[in-house]
């Protein structure tokens, strides 16, 4: 053993040091520990972030925020935003679905099912609203203007009074006439009971029939040519025509000269930018891409060449 001073001095200052590296290391190492559970992708989710998606609405009106809306109010809401596909009394036209009658056809052979006629929950109108409509701008609606045009609807099915004004409070209230015709499905989720003990050894079970292996067939006749690229006409027909076919919320139709013509003056450039982008205009709004997001940009622009050489 070393007894020098100068040699437990330097022994000392070596040990100290060591110990500050691994204090260092040590903290070091726990910031960059991981918690339970944590897969190496992801973050914790913000309250802000968790309010965006937490916006159901259960049948006694839990989940329902603040607000209200009346009857009249719903009036005008309805008339701007809604009658063009639902029909001015509710009564739905353009083959989009009606709101309001069919009173005593449920038994019969063609029911028709409405808020007034099928539905089960106030809560189910309020939150379907609120969440999915109107149909070219879903999540638009602020809850008083949600409020109000339920209200109405409600209205539309002689269920409130004109004077009425609905509010969270007093939604779960409300009944629908067909609430009671539901009923929960005493039917298990499955057939078989689950075995918790002494159960079938599973290298023991035997499967005896299997689905044939898929062959590839071979072509036979001449050779199809696939085509590539997006056809304006089909894009049209599938994803655009819903709107631009009758010119609902004032989607410019296929056929109207002036119209189109008028929209032209902007340039071509325009005309994709608005397609693609979305646009507010004075009549009428575009979503992006109809609301299809899944179409490519190169398929939007497609349905655009063809609705404008169908309306020169």
């Amino acid at each position: 053993m070393f007894r020098s001073p100068k040699v437990q001095g330097m022994r000392r200052f070596a040990l100290a040091g060591l110990v500050g590296c691994l204090a260092v290391a040590g903290s070091a190492i726990a910031k960059d520990m991981k918690p339970a559970g944590y897969y190496g992708y992801g973050q914790p989710a913000s309250a802000e972030q968790i309010a965006g998606w937490d916006i159901d609405v259960r049948p006694d009106g839990l989940g329902l925020p603040e607000g209200s809306g009346t009857v009249e109010d719903g009036e005008w809401l309805y008339e701007e935003k809604c009658a063009s596909c639902h029909g001015t009394f509710g009564e739905g036209v353009k083959g989009y679905p009606s709101l309001a009658g069919g009173e005593g056809t449920l038994t019969g052979g063609r029911p028709h099912k409405t808020v007034g006629s099928f539905w089960n929950y106030t809560s189910t109108l309020w939150d379907y609203v609120h969440r999915a409509m109107p149909y070219t701008a879903p999540r638009s609606l602020s809850a008083d203007e949600t409020y109000a045009l339920s209200a109405y609807v409600l209205f539309l099915n002689d269920l409130v009074e004109y004077e009425f004004e609905l509010n969270q409070d007093n939604l779960a209230e409300v009944r629908l006439p067909n609430e009671p015709n539901f009923i929960p499905d005493q039917r298990p989720d499955v057939a078989n009971e689950r075995c918790m003990s002494d159960c079938r050894d599973p290298a023991a079970i035997e499967i005896v029939s299997e689905a044939p292996p898929l062959e590839a067939e071979e072509a036979a006749g001449d050779t199809v040519e696939v085509a590539t690229g997006p056809a304006g006409k089909e894009i049209y027909t599938k994803y655009c025509q819903l709107c631009h076919a009758d010119g609902l919320a004032g989607a410019p139709k296929v056929g109207d000269v002036p119209e189109w013509a008028a929209r032209s003056e902007a340039g071509i450039a325009t005309l994709y930018k608005h397609a693609i982008e979305g646009y507010q205009g004075e009549v009428g709004m575009m979503p992006p891409k109809g609301g299809f997001s899944e179409l490519s940009d190169e398929e939007v622009r497609a349905s655009v060449d063809y609705m404008l050489e169908a309306s020169r």
